[in-house]
């Protein structure tokens, strides 16, 4: 079990987007949050509330079954129901959860273990994949705006390709009935970024989830079951050569109440090269700080490591250290 840790936390405010403001002033917004934080909140995302209700009663039914009628849609590898282990390599949490990749016949397919009638519960996945990658677009969107990229769909291209490795995984945090007292801030899922281009999430009205900021502190979210949350995920950090950071996330199971969220991991196809845009290497004497890999690469080093290991150290460049002195604040990292 991953043991909490002891650095500080600290109740700041989070940025909010409102998505209905006017589009030039939103891309900087957007862009701006990004950079700042590598997380926000996004208002007025135009996602009917019967959507997000369905998926969350469609996981509580699941979550709410025996132990042994669970194990049927699992283990997770890397898809289905998993629980406890986090990855192969020893990482532990304090959750069970669902992992579906986007693509609708993989949905379909997985819901025959997962749910007593599957085709009920894979309509209602794949209409929730199906609004929340619009709203992924929109931001990506916004983004490449805000950074002057002229192909307006460098980014959300990828995310709507048919081979997008995308995946939906629904995360269950029991509740601390039971266990010990004096342990009131267990680990349901240890420090991390998330390696795709950026994430979607929402929760139900249970609290949990922390960013770590750049100051070194733990920020508390409190829940918006209402609104999603929007991470930078590692290959976003890649692809805008360090201008975003992907966040550092935990979530702590500290309440007598179940915690499940949903998140939308947007991702590019396996065989998609990851290299920064080449707007984010200009002028000319700006280098690449990372050497180019594919998203399987990268997927397949996340496999390999361990939670909290930072796996861009694996992917950085050698660079030219006269241009490093040259122009050092190019090079934050």
């Amino acid at each position: 079990m991953v043991v909490p840790s002891p650095t500080p936390t600290k109740a700041m405010r989070i940025p909010t987007i409102d998505l209905s403001m006017e589009r030039s002033q939103l891309s900087q917004t957007v862009v701006k949050a990004c950079e700042e934080y590598g997380f926000f909140r996004v208002v007025n995302h135009n996602v009917p509330k019967e959507v997000i209700a369905r998926l969350e009663e469609e996981g509580a039914e699941f979550f709410s079954k025996p132990s042994h009628q669970k194990r049927r849609a699992g283990p997770a590898s890397p898809f289905g129901y998993g629980f406890t282990n986090i990855g192969p390599n020893g990482d532990m949490g304090d959750l069970e959860y669902l992992l579906l990749h986007a693509n609708p016949l993989s949905i379909a397919q997985r819901s025959k273990t997962i749910a007593n009638d599957s085709t009920k519960f894979s309509v209602v996945v794949k209409e929730y994949v199906e609004v929340v990658k619009e709203v992924t677009c929109d931001i990506l969107d916004l983004v490449v705006e805000g950074l002057g990229v002229p192909d307006k769909f460098a980014l959300s291209s990828l995310i709507r390709d048919f081979h997008s490795d995308s995946v939906l995984r629904i995360n269950h945090y029991p509740p601390l009935k039971g266990k010990s007292k004096g342990n009131k801030n267990s680990i349901g899922f240890g420090a991390h970024s998330d390696p795709q281009m950026l994430t979607i999430m929402r929760s139900n009205d249970v609290g949990g989830l922390q960013i770590y900021t750049r100051e070194g502190l733990w920020l508390p979210v409190p829940p918006d079951p209402t609104n999603f949350f929007v991470m930078v995920g590692d290959v976003l950090q890649v692809m805008t050569n360090g201008k975003f950071m992907s966040v550092r996330h935990r979530a702590l199971t500290n309440t007598l109440e179940a915690r499940m969220s949903m998140m939308y991991f947007a991702a590019p196809p396996l065989d998609w090269w990851i290299a920064p845009l080449p707007e984010m290497l200009s002028p000319p004497q700006i280098q690449s700080l990372y050497k180019p890999f594919t998203w399987a690469q990268y997927k397949q080093a996340t496999y390999s490591s361990r939670l909290g290991d930072s796996r861009l150290d694996l992917f950085k460049a050698q660079l030219d250290t006269h241009l490093l002195s040259s122009s050092p604040s190019q090079f934050q990292c």
